[in-house]
């Protein structure tokens, strides 16, 4: 398989991954099931749960793009990636697999809004959710923030499609959310089932994922700093 098809598929995975995790998932559902009782209509309650979706999309693509020419406009930065990007990718893929697999945990800081401001973006129809999903998706999580900066952004910085990866890694994370924003618009009232379901699935998906990524780690670590191969 070519190397660019395996950049946008595992981009396009770590956004899935991301947006099923029980964090980010909680907060989809909270924050369209909020929105939803804001709108009468079904088919404005569904585009005000797009608008939603763009906006972490959109947040997640232009915050990768930052980071990446960011760090590739600095030439020192951008001449030790391109000389140690090999020795640094083996320990921090198997940081984040680690972190992934639960056995490391982190903490950071939260972003949050208070209900006069969420009430406040609601009522500003498909503009106000397109914001709050700007504003959820940089509330990052231990294990959305371990896959975004620990697995996306590397990838990215190692990739030849760099650049479009967060773009992709975006469509990835927006996928679920556009889900139960149509189920919430047709009036499907069992989504604490699915919630349930999804949550045992998104154990096992990310434990798989950890176990690959820390395999993926050990394999750089031996390559480029323990010179086995």
């Amino acid at each position: 398989m070519d190397s660019h098809w395996i950049g946008w598929f595992s981009a396009l995975w770590l956004g899935i991954l991301t947006s099923i995790s029980p964090c980010p998932l909680a907060s989809n559902i909270a924050a369209v099931s909020f929105l939803s009782k804001k709108i009468a209509h079904p088919v404005q309650v569904f585009v005000s749960g797009l608008a939603y979706t763009l906006g972490r999309m959109t947040a997640y693509a232009v915050l990768g793009l930052i980071l990446i020419h960011s760090l590739l406009s600095v030439p020192q930065v951008a001449l030790f990636l391109q000389k140690y990007m090999g020795q640094v990718l083996g320990p921090l893929l198997i940081l984040v697999g680690l972190v992934l697999l639960e056995w490391i945990t982190i903490r950071l800081p939260g972003i949050s809004l208070s209900e006069n401001q969420h009430n406040k973006l609601a009522d500003a129809g498909a503009y106000g959710a397109f914001a709050l999903g700007f504003v959820f998706a940089l509330a990052f999580c231990p294990i959305s923030a371990a896959l975004f900066f620990g697995s996306l952004i590397p990838l990215a910085l190692n990739s030849k499609a760099g650049g479009l990866l967060p773009v992709v890694y975006g469509i990835g994370t927006g996928l679920p959310v556009l889900l139960f924003a149509v189920a919430i618009a047709l009036g499907i009232t069992s989504l604490s089932h699915w919630f349930h379901r999804i949550t045992v699935l998104e154990s096992y998906m990310r434990k798989i994922t950890g176990v690959v990524v820390v395999l993926a780690g050990a394999y750089y670590a031996a390559v480029y700093i323990l010179k086995v191969f």
